[in-house]
């Protein structure tokens, strides 16, 4: 038709910046080494602020574009068509494009790209990683109490961080070992420690903590306090005397003290063996002899109590003469375990302070009689024993003496008696054969018949 404008056969005039945008889109190549282009990876901690820096080494006033990870443009020089007001611009130049990124999210996170048109246009990308520090940090414990010797599992979960967390357990200052699940779920990670403890009293009041390792946080952790019930810790001290002999005449006085969780509510004399005697007078946590005898000797014995078991400890007593004057270096405080299951846990209550590391956690109030307490004593029944041995060796030295003179008074004897008989003088010699004296002095002196005249007679 006249008058009407034929199709040329090429685009339109509204799509040829169109078609130049995509043709140099299609002609961006990523850059290598060496390249005109630099940029670097991004590490943020969520709800931080990640900032990107897109940078030219020798700018030739190309135009510096940065695009997200879906390849929508952030910015365009210092324009930003992105309507997202998290992104704003902080330093545009011709050799340099920073955008800050704020409230940053797990969403976020991928690769950013920093694009120069040049000929032929450049394009580099920087990822941005965000780390997710653990939302909660919780310890259960399986009891809230425990009982001495118990196993009680304890169980530390932290939840939903990225990427997982490593978990660390301590008891005190004392790093121990655990057992760790891992959880995924989407991109977020949960781990649970478990922690199995066997108790001692000394673990009572001792805080647990676990402790998290995280690129996102430093110094996150959350403890628990152990609460472990324990059998009575008993000690015996020494009133009076302070020191020297239990002579007999002699007053003495002990005073038992006893420490437990829980408290302990029953404490009681006794005399091992044998009944308690009628004058000795028992007052709480005292004992008193007013005039010590020998009668009095034995093992006195002080037992406490509570809802967890029973523990005691010993005294043994030796009363001496009032002439004794020597002090032995022995002990009048003994204690056994009550049974294999102290051997188990080390459980020594009621041993001497030189036996018994676990008396440092007697109170000082529990304790007020008690500072002169396990003292080498000259009382204790074990000095009766070795008092025993010695005469036994004395008495076995003097009969190995005796038995010894009367072999040697034995053998002198027969010696002697050997050596007993009758002998002819020399002038006696041949006065058998003798008519006269004068005979007999010549014989004896030259006679042929002297050797047969010397007669000798043995008993």
């Amino acid at each position: 038709m006249a008058g009407r404008a034929q199709p040329s056969g090429g685009p339109g005039p509204g799509l040829l910046p169109l078609l130049l945008l995509l043709l140099s889109a299609a002609a961006v190549i990523r850059t290598g080494e060496g390249q005109n282009l630099v940029t670097e990876d991004v590490t943020v901690v969520e709800g931080d602020v990640a900032t990107i820096s897109c940078r030219v080494k020798n700018s030739d006033d190309s135009v510096i574009q940065l695009l997200n990870p879906n390849r929508q443009t952030i910015y365009f020089r210092d324009f930003r068509p992105l309507k997202d007001s998290r992104f704003q611009l902080v330093n545009f130049s011709n050799s340099e494009l920073r955008v800050s990124l704020t409230n940053v999210s797990v969403s976020d996170e991928g690769r950013y790209f920093c694009q120069l048109y040049t000929d032929p246009p450049q394009e580099i990308y920087t990822t941005i990683t965000v780390l997710v520090p653990p939302r909660n940090l919780v310890i259960d414990i399986q009891k809230e109490v425990a009982v001495e010797g118990e196993e009680i599992e304890l169980n530390c979960t932290a939840m939903a961080s990225r990427p997982a967390t490593t978990i660390r357990w301590f008891k005190g200052n004392k790093e121990l070992t655990g057992k760790s699940e891992v959880e995924q779920w989407l991109d977020m990670y949960t781990v649970t420690s478990q922690l199995v403890l066997k108790v001692g009293r000394e673990d009572d009041g001792v805080p647990v903590i676990c402790l998290v390792d995280h690129p996102a946080v430093k110094d996150l952790q959350t403890q628990r306090y152990l609460e472990v019930m324990y059998k009575p810790q008993v000690r015996v001290s020494q009133n009076y005397p302070v020191q020297g002999l239990t002579r007999e005449g002699e007053p003495l006085e002990l005073t038992c003290a006893a420490f437990g969780k829980p408290q302990p509510t029953d404490m009681r004399w006794l005399r091992v063996d044998d009944e308690m005697p009628q004058h000795v007078v028992v007052s709480g946590s005292n004992l008193l002899i007013s005039n010590l005898n020998k009668t009095d000797n034995g093992t006195y014995r002080c037992e406490a109590s509570n809802a967890v078991g029973k523990s005691h400890a010993d005294y043994m007593l030796f009363v001496y003469d009032t002439t004794a004057t020597t002090e032995p270096a022995v002990h009048g405080f003994t204690h056994l375990p009550n049974s294999a299951e102290e051997l188990d846990y080390g459980d020594l209550s009621g041993t001497p302070v030189l036996l018994n590391a676990s008396t440092e956690a007697l109170p000082t109030m529990h304790l007020s009689n008690a500072s002169l307490a396990f003292r080498p004593d000259s009382r204790a029944g074990e000095e009766g024993v070795i008092r025993s041995v010695d005469h036994a060796v004395v008495g076995g030295v003097v009969a190995v003496v005796v038995f010894a003179m009367l072999c040697l008074l034995i053998i002198l004897g027969r010696y002697f008696a050997r050596h007993k008989g009758t002998y002819f003088t020399h002038e006696a010699k041949g006065a058998d054969d003798a008519a006269d004296a004068d005979t007999a002095i010549i014989n004896a002196e030259g006679g042929q018949n002297n050797s047969e005249e010397k007669k000798e007679y043995f008993i």
